[in-house]
């Protein structure tokens, strides 16, 4: 309990670290030039004069202040609200740090910064200079409170084998950023050697949430620690936990069909993590499981020259340091490479392209576990894989022609959005491969499935086609058994059987043998194959 005179002696006015206001209205505008400059304090409930009027911190007040701030300022510095108790009058202080990264802005735009008892806009070339210097600042190489006594020794034997340390250790750390010149572990440091870094950083953790649909209302909520390594690898493996495989059975074939790569899981978890803002401390990682997608919310706007519209040319990183080690273990791509890969990947399986979204405050990529192929069809894919190595969208083509699809080079210019030279080259390398049949030259020219690649029965839709498929195969081979329809179709025995015996009673196939031995053939009147 401070008495009146004891807080006037304390803070005797407004100057370049302290601010008074009587009440929470435009308390934005000196966080933000406290957040740019040395930091200071906001005292909530205190006159012009420097007298307290008092101001109470319910939570009610405590909500409002948190709401201010963010209505009203962008990125600000890590703040505390604490209640001073003065004598008769209680008063707030809202102390706000100095941001080590980037700078704060007011909603409107404005840069301010702190001169004695101002808030004062940056202009012109002042405005430039700031900019540029904060811009190549990096808050991972600011020092914590910690020493290396707090790293875990295991993690710096792993982080030190990735590097090739074998001896100066303690030299290593410093010049990777780790450890700073007065023996403190940097963000960086505490990062990627300290067994729970949110004891330090705040917030430096991975929430996964799962839901049952696409609403607020989520089913679980698992909050992932652990050194930065140990979130990526963990969160990686819970969401690989949840989303799961899909089964599908090819005739005899069994496949295992990941919803997700998982280069592209990992990737994407990497680069929350990564390049997330842990200046940002109140600010999980948050990575939502729904139903048709996974979606990851990485804290801190895109940094420049990076955007949405330049996300795969443009490289920058905001944890440069944090980067290179995750790198060195295997956890991430080369720079300029992580965007790159979950694309392809995405467009390799077939799966709808990633979604990036930068508000400014964060940045989400959404990876759907949906595509125009379906998952029998990227099975079948697949398989075909294993004997010859197809292009992202020669995938597409094959799995169209797969459905009964003529191909033609104007259809393929309009299903691919390519020019006639590409899609020519497509079809050619589709026809080299035996994959696809060519029929007539040049301009009238036409490619239908190769007769030696059999679609499964999940990519031949209509039934007729399925059954005028399975009475070529007879005539084809002289016979066929339930075996040979599962192989060539993909249908379980039962399904075979049906088929069949639906087949017999149309009078275009018929039984011979019984048990092991009995089999179909083309009967000598049999009726005419329907188009």
């Amino acid at each position: 309990m401070l008495a009146v005179e004891e807080f006037r002696d304390e803070y005797p006015g407004e100057d370049q670290l302290v601010e008074f206001k009587s009440s929470t209205a435009n308390i934005a505008d000196p966080a933000v030039a406290f957040s740019n400059t040395d930091g200071g304090v906001i005292l909530v409930g205190v006159n012009d004069e420097g007298l307290p009027s008092g101001f109470e911190l319910t939570g009610a007040a405590e909500a409002e202040i948190h709401q201010k701030l963010r209505d009203g300022a962008v990125d600000l510095g890590r703040y505390t609200i604490e209640q001073v108790a003065v004598e008769g009058a209680p008063v707030v202080a809202i102390a706000v740090a100095q941001r080590h990264e980037g700078f704060s802005q007011s909603r409107s735009g404005r840069v301010l910064v702190r001169r004695g008892a101002s808030n004062t806009a940056l202009m012109g070339s002042d405005l430039t200079a700031f900019v540029s210097e904060r811009r190549s600042t990096f808050f991972e190489s600011t020092p914590t409170a910690l020493r290396c006594d707090a790293v875990n020794p295991r993690k710096l034997d792993e982080l030190a084998e990735a590097w090739g340390w074998t001896a100066e250790i303690d030299d290593r750390l410093h010049d990777s950023g780790l450890v700073d010149d007065d023996g403190l572990l940097t963000v960086a440091g505490v990062l990627l050697l300290v067994d729970q870094p949110e004891e330090q950083l705040g917030k430096a953790v991975v929430e996964v949430m799962r839901y049952n649909d696409d609403s607020d209302r989520y089913i679980s909520r698992d909050t992932i620690t652990g050194t930065a390594s140990e979130q990526i690898e963990r969160t990686v493996a819970r969401i690989a936990d949840v989303i799961g495989a899909e089964l599908v059975v090819l005739g005899s074939r069994r496949h295992e069909v990941r919803r997700l790569p998982q280069e592209v899981v990992r990737e994407a978890v990497a680069n929350a993590v990564a390049h997330r803002s842990y200046e940002l401390n109140r600010s999980k990682t948050i990575v939502r499981i729904r139903p048709s997608l996974v979606e990851i919310n990485s804290p801190g706007g895109l940094p420049e020259p990076v955007t949405i519209e330049n996300i795969r040319e443009q490289t920058a990183a905001r944890n440069p340091r944090l980067m290179d080690s995750l790198r060195r273990l295997g956890l991430a791509e080369d720079i300029g490479r992580g965007v790159d890969v979950i694309q392809d990947k995405m467009a390799e399986a077939l799966l709808d392209p990633p979604e990036f979204v930068a508000d400014g405050a964060s940045v989400t990529v959404i990876l759907r576990l949906t595509g125009p192929m379906t998952v029998e069809e990227r099975a079948w894919v697949a398989e075909i894989e294993t004997r010859e190595s197809l292009h992202p969208d020669d995938r597409k083509l094959l799995v169209l022609a797969a459905r009964g699809q003529v191909l033609t080079n104007s259809l393929v210019r309009e299903f691919l959005s390519i020019d006639s030279t590409e899609a020519r080259a497509a079809l050619q390398r589709l026809r080299d491969a035996d994959l696809l049949e060519q029929i007539g030259r040049r301009g009238g020219a036409q490619y239908n499935l190769s007769p030696g690649i059999r679609p499964t029965a999940a990519l031949v839709a209509d039934p007729l086609a399925l059954a005028n498929h399975v009475v070529g195969l007879a005539e084809e081979n002289g016979r066929i058994t339930n075996a040979m329809v599962r192989d060539a179709t993909g249908l379980d025995r039962q399904q075979a059987v049906s088929l069949l015996r639906a087949l017999v009673d149309e009078g275009r196939l018929e039984a011979r043998g019984e048990r092991r031995g009995s089999h179909y053939v083309i009967p000598t009147d049999r009726p005419l194959d329907l188009d």
